[in-house]
């Protein structure tokens, strides 16, 4: 019988709904529209042999779409970069996947040492003084740097850029609902980030500045002129970077910022249907112990040889509440594992002739789409991807192609209603000149359809 395989009886269900004061399992889950609902079993009631059982995993599993088997071109956050096979092959090491957490050092040195690693090559990236060993993701980064300058000048206005990833603002806001902070999020102007507004909007309960660069939209910020109007107002300026592009655009430590955050996925980690992806962190030593999460640190042990430890650390079980920085008491560790292992495989030069195919890719992509007549949004200088206006609804475009494997980008209308007509459109060092092409020629047809209507 299947039930003997699972943890609860009938009997055990029965109590706890009880309990729970409903009278069935249908009443708990009420609330979940029932066409959504499962009404049959989730198992097949005859026994099925392995071979059966296989056939019928990759039946489901095909039904998924994957970048291995559809061209892909959509970004605004997430990339699909090669990942060299010794990504995997070391990051599987059972001594990594298994390891014991670091809260004992003397048995897990060589996590130890891959995150304090991770923590060297993020700050050298970044160009900043000290990095902590990772958050869950990008937008929790955004999120903990806010909290952490907050902590830091004691103020309650949050200004954030309008061109940061609509996403990450989100958890933001979630963030923020219940910490007293106001956010104030500045209009978009032609793709960047309007300095006027900024200043307008710089006072003296200013606790930082968020900007995205490059932005949303793919659009490399001008950052020169922020830098001196945020510190005169007394609040700091936090950057949220793709770590990629630092092989080529200068790092946020050259112009000024305080603490930078970011994504990592794009660092030796998949797609993976939105997660789990890892979020990093860097910062101004002075700022060390407002620093959210965790830092390990390389000492010496008793006979002199070289160890690493957790060195910082937010930890509610043995800090005292007033004064522990975050409710991050961990790190992505197998993500940072991931990331740690694909930049040394790349190296400083690498990670440089990394961003010079994915710049050269998307500037080759957007002439050939102003030689079809198409125009991009945004007369900006961009990184590996740009908006261009389609003259019809970029969601039809989108629909359309997907019966040709084709996941042509993502139509801005999605977030932003005045660009319902707009296509955001991402190249990696994994697009062909010819799928550049293909998809350069089937959005042509698509507009020239709708325009002959």
């Amino acid at each position: 019988s299947i039930e003997s395989f699972l943890p609860n009886t009938s009997r055990e269900v029965e109590e706890m709904l009880t309990e729970i004061g409903v009278n069935s399992f249908d009443d708990l889950v009420r609330d979940i529209p029932r066409e959504v609902r499962l009404d049959r079993p989730p198992y097949n009631d005859q026994p099925l042999s392995e071979l059966e059982v296989r056939d019928v995993l990759e039946e489901l599993a095909r039904k998924n779409a994957s970048c291995s088997d559809w061209i892909c071109f959509m970004g605004g956050g997430a990339y699909d970069h090669f990942i060299p096979a010794v990504v995997d092959e070391i990051g599987s090491r059972s001594e990594f996947y298994t390891a014991y957490t670091p809260y004992q050092p003397e048995i897990s040195q060589g996590t130890l040492q891959t995150i304090y690693e991770f923590q060297t090559m993020i700050a050298e990236l970044t160009g900043m003084e000290v990095a902590n060993a990772s958050l869950y993701d990008g937008g929790a980064a955004i999120a903990e740097g806010v909290l952490m300058a907050a902590s830091i000048t004691g103020r309650h206005k949050v200004i954030v850029s309008g061109c940061v990833n609509p996403l990450r603002l989100a958890v933001l806001r979630a963030y923020l609902r219940a910490s007293g902070l106001k956010i104030q999020v500045t209009k978009v102007v032609e793709g960047v980030t309007s300095h006027e507004e900024v200043a307008q909007a710089l006072d003296d309960q200013t606790v930082c500045v968020v900007v995205e660069n490059p932005n949303f939209f793919g659009v490399i910020e001008d950052c020169s002129g922020l830098e001196g109007m945020i510190h005169s107002s007394g609040a700091l300026f936090i950057v949220s970077a793709d770590p990629i592009s630092l092989g080529l655009i200068s790092p946020p430590g050259e112009y000024g910022a305080d603490i930078v955050v970011g994504e990592g996925q794009v660092l030796g980690n998949p797609l993976s249907f939105g997660g789990p992806y890892l979020g990093y962190l860097a910062t101004k030593k002075k700022y060390i112990r407002k620093i959210p999460g965790r830092i390990v640190g390389k000492t010496v042990d008793v006979n002199g040889n070289t160890c690493f430890c957790l060195t910082l650390q937010t930890r509610e079980q043995h800090i005292r509440r007033e004064r522990a920085t975050s409710n991050i008491c961990t790190n992505e560790a197998l993500n940072a594992l991931r990331a740690t292992i694909y930049l040394s495989w790349l190296g400083r030069r690498g990670v440089r002739e990394l961003c010079e195919r994915c710049l050269s890719k998307a500037y080759y992509a957007s002439r050939r789409f102003q030689e079809e007549g198409l125009s991009l949004v945004f007369d900006k200088p961009f990184f590996r991807e740009f908006a261009i206006d389609l003259g019809m609804s970029a969601r039809i475009v989108f629909e359309n192609l997907l019966s040709k494997k084709i996941l042509c980008g993502i139509p801005l209308g999605w977030f932003y209603p005045q660009f319902e007509n707009c296509l955001l459109v991402a190249f990696t060092e994994k697009r062909k000149k010819s799928e550049i092409d293909l998809l350069v020629e089937e959005i042509g047809k698509q507009v020239k359809a709708r325009s002959t209507e």
